[in-house]
């Protein structure tokens, strides 16, 4: 039987872990940030323990101190976590290959003002403001006016006075309005399911528009369009991603990628493809003999 290192947080491991041992593959947690790890003595990972990783930790410096420890190959390595985490080089990317994404523009900081309300009268308000390497919506902001989209750059400027913060940029975005939020998985190449991520209504009622799972949005299995699977496989094949999440947002006639995630959270098998484990398992064996 195969093992197979999950750094992943709980709920992936838990939704995984029984149906890939009935498919002969062992799922182990593998916990690598927020504990004490020795770097050059005994450490809490045997060379041997692991054949092969689910997906490469979130915490680049925890994952590369894992990956040293463990030695092993991952279904997504750290390239592909870090390729997809750049939102910036990723709209860059599907904007080049004529794949469909926002409007977006990247501010480099520092900048002065002036530059800053050329860049937001780009747009028709609202715009969303957000962070190039953050996920779960963190950090995402919307802005009606201008002397609103000034005051959520002071504030990251405030941040960025810390010489610990690396990543100074951020993203100027067009607001989709009433947009549905989707959120497409891809593996090896190939469509394998989708959910709808909606708010409660009581949460849309009171101003709330985020549609992550972690900020109240409930997620259901969907079908999707084919030109839609067909984008979310374009935008792996562009990236060049061998398991990931394509978030996708229809609002009116347009359906654009508003981000991609090479660490998804795995949802309950009733809401992906027949034969998804099937086809995770064959991935992740075909990963462990390379």
């Amino acid at each position: 039987m195969l093992t197979l290192a999950v750094a992943n947080r709980a709920e992936t491991f838990e939704r995984m872990a029984e149906p890939l041992a009935e498919r002969g593959i062992e799922a182990r947690h593998c916990r690598v940030s927020e504990r004490t790890v020795s770097l050059t003595g005994e450490r809490p990972w045997s060379p041997d323990e692991f054949d092969v990783g689910f997906v490469f930790p979130g915490r680049m410096i925890e994952g590369g101190a894992a990956d040293a420890a463990l030695d092993i190959p991952w279904l997504n390595g750290r390239s592909a976590v870090l390729t997809s985490r750049n939102k910036a080089g990723v709209f860059a990317s599907l904007d080049r290959a004529g794949l469909p994404v926002p409007e977006t523009t990247l501010v480099s900081n520092p900048v002065d003002d002036e530059e800053l309300i050329e860049a937001f009268q780009r747009f028709d308000p609202p715009v969303v403001v957000k962070p190039t390497s953050t996920t779960r919506g963190v950090g995402v902001a919307r802005v009606d006016d201008l002397d609103s989209f000034l005051g959520v750059v002071d504030y990251l400027d405030l941040v960025h006075d810390f010489q610990a913060t690396g990543d100074k940029s951020f993203l100027i975005q067009e607001y989709l309005p009433d947009a549905r939020d989707y959120r497409a998985m891809v593996l090896d190449g190939e469509f394998v399911g989708a959910v709808e991520r909606r708010l409660p209504d009581d949460a849309l009622a009171a101003g709330q528009w985020k549609h992550n799972v972690h900020r109240g949005a409930e997620a259901t299995g969907v079908d999707l369009p084919d030109e839609w699977r067909r984008l979310a496989e374009r935008v792996a094949a562009e990236l060049e991603l061998s398991f990931v999440g394509v978030d996708l947002l229809a609002s009116g006639d347009r359906v654009v990628v508003s981000e991609t995630n090479a660490r998804p959270t795995i949802d309950a098998e009733t809401k992906y493809e027949p034969g998804f484990y099937d086809r995770l398992a064959a991935s992740i064996r075909k990963r462990a003999e390379e």
